[in-house]
C-alpha cells in the first residue's frame, strides 16, 4: 500500500485539550451519538456517516480495540482518532468455571464498582446473562442480589461491554475476510443479572440496539430477553423501542404474597401488571411472554397457586409459558427450595392446562452463578437467616 500522499479528506482538527476525564469512549454510543462526537472533534460533516459505518464495523463486527488496526482508514486519521477516543469495555477481575461449563465473570467498571456476568453453554446455543445495575433497588426477599443496595445504573457502554468482554473470552470475534460462520457460542442475551433493567431503560435500550445492529454483533431481537419485576409504565416502551422478548419475575399468585416476595408489587398490583403484559405482544409482535416463577417451599408452591396462575393468564389472554425455577439457596436465605415432587406436580397442573412449564435446570450453582445468586464478591456480606427474615418480614417457617 502506498503511503506517499496523505488522504486529506480524512484529516480532522484535534482539540489541544482533551475532555475532562481523559479520552472519549466510543463504546455504547448510538450511531447518531457517534456521528455527533466525531463531528465535534473535527471529522468533516459530509464524511461523518461513512466514518461511523467504518468504525462501527471494526468495533462491533470484528471486535477491534486499536484504531491503528482499522486499515480502511488513513494512517493520519487513525492516529488522530487515537489521540481523542478510546474503545474501552469492563475489565475482567476474576473468572470462575463451573463443573457444568458455566462461566461467571466478576468485572470492574468505572468508579471501581463490580458486577457479575454469567455465560451458560447449552447444546446448540450459549446464553449470556448480563447486569444492568450495580446492586439492585428491588429488595426481592428470595434473591441474593437484592440484598446488595443499589449503587448506580450501568452506562450503555458498560451494558454492551459485558457482551464484548464475553466474546473476547470465548474468542468469538470473526476474522475480517474469513468465510461467515453462523454458529455462535454466544447466541442469546438475557437481561437477568444484577439490577432491574427497566429502571435503567435508556441505557439498556441503546445497548440492545447496538447488539441487534446488523452491521455489528447482529443478534436477532428474538434472541434477547429482558426480565423485569414489573415496572409497568416501561413495559409498553420496551415493546415499542426495543421489541425484544419479555420475561416477568412473577413468583406469586396473590398480591399479599407478591408484596413480600417482589415488593414492587406494592406499587403496581398483579392485575395492573397482567394488563400491561396482555398488551405487550400486540405492540412488539413478540412471541410468548415468559412467566418466571421461583419455587419456594410452603410459600407459593401449592396446587391452588398453580390453578390461580393459570386463571390469571387465561383471564388476560396472555400468550405465555411458565418457567419454573427451583430456588437457589444462598447463605442466610430465609426460604427453602420446594421438593422435586412438589415442583413436578405444580408443573403438571400447568401443562395439563395447555401451557409449557419447563423446570429450569440449575446451572453454575457450585460457583454461585445460578438464578438469584449473583452478588459481587466485594459486597458479599454474610447475613444470618434471622437478619434476612427481619428485613423482609416473612419467615420460612
Amino acid at each position: 500500500m502506498s503511503t506517499s500522499a496523505p488522504i486529506t479528506q480524512d484529516v480532522m482538527t484535534i482539540p489541544r485539550k482533551l475532555p475532562e476525564g481523559g479520552k472519549i469512549n466510543l463504546v455504547g454510543l448510538t450511531r447518531e451519538q457517534m456521528r455527533d462526537v466525531l463531528i465535534e472533534n473535527g471529522t468533516k460533516e459530509k464524511q461523518a456517516k461513512m466514518r461511523v459505518g467504518q468504525i462501527w464495523q471494526w468495533i462491533y463486527q470484528w471486535g477491534v480495540r486499536d484504531f491503528h488496526e482499522m486499515t480502511n482508514l488513513s494512517k493520519s486519521y487513525r492516529a488522530e482518532l487515537d489521540e481523542v477516543f478510546e474503545i474501552a469495555i469492563p475489565e475482567v477481575i476474576t473468572k470462575q468455571v463451573s463443573e457444568d461449563g458455566t462461566r461467571k465473570y466478576l468485572v470492574r467498571i468505572a468508579g471501581g464498582h463490580e458486577v457479575e456476568v454469567v455465560y451458560i453453554p447449552e447444546d446448540g446455543r450459549g446464553t449470556l446473562c448480563i447486569s444492568s445495575q450495580v446492586g439492585c433497588t428491588l429488595t426481592c426477599s428470595f434473591c441474593h442480589t437484592g440484598t446488595q443496595k443499589l449503587v448506580r445504573n450501568l452506562t450503555a457502554a458498560e451494558v454492551i461491554g459485558q457482551v464484548m468482554m464475553a466474546r473476547d473470552d470465548l474468542e468469538e470475534w470473526p476474522v475480517p475476510g474469513a468465510p461467515k460462520d453462523e454458529t455462535r457460542l454466544l447466541s442469546n442475551i438475557v437481561l437477568m443479572g444484577m439490577g432491574e433493567p427497566l429502571y435503567n431503560f435508556d441505557n439498556v435500550r441503546d445497548a440492545m440496539k447496538i447488539a441487534m445492529d446488523p452491521e455489528g454483533i447482529s443478534l436477532s431481537r428474538r434472541r434477547i430477553t429482558l426480565s423485569t419485576s414489573g415496572v409497568v409504565p416501561e413495559i409498553a416502551r420496551t415493546a415499542e423501542e426495543i421489541g425484544c422478548l419479555l420475561a416477568i419475575s412473577f413468583h406469586a399468585t396473590t398480591d399479599d404474597v407478591r408484596d413480600v416476595l417482589v415488593p414492587i408489587n406494592k406499587r403496581w398490583k398483579i392485575d395492573e401488571l397482567l394488563q400491561s403484559l396482555a398488551d405487550y405482544p400486540k405492540v412488539s409482535n413478540s412471541e410468548r411472554i415468559t412467566f418466571e416463577y421461583v419455587m419456594l417451599d410452603g410459600v407459593n408452591d401449592s396446587d391452588e397457586d398453580a390453578h390461580r396462575l393459570i386463571d390469571h393468564i387465561k383471564r388476560y389472554k396472555i400468550p405465555a409459558k411458565i418457567n419454573l425455577i427451583p430456588f437457589n439457596e444462598w447463605p442466610g436465605a430465609p426460604y427453602k427450595r420446594s421438593s422435586n415432587n412438589r415442583i413436578r406436580a405444580f408443573a403438571n397442573i400447568i401443562y395439563q392446562a395447555g401451557y409449557a412449564s419447563p423446570i429450569r435446570k440449575t446451572r453454575g450453582e457450585d460457583i454461585m452463578a445460578a438464578c438469584g445468586q449473583l452478588k459481587s464478591a466485594t459486597e458479599r456480606a454474610r447475613k444470618s437467616r434471622k437478619q434476612i427474615e427481619a428485613e423482609t418480614g416473612l419467615s420460612s417457617s
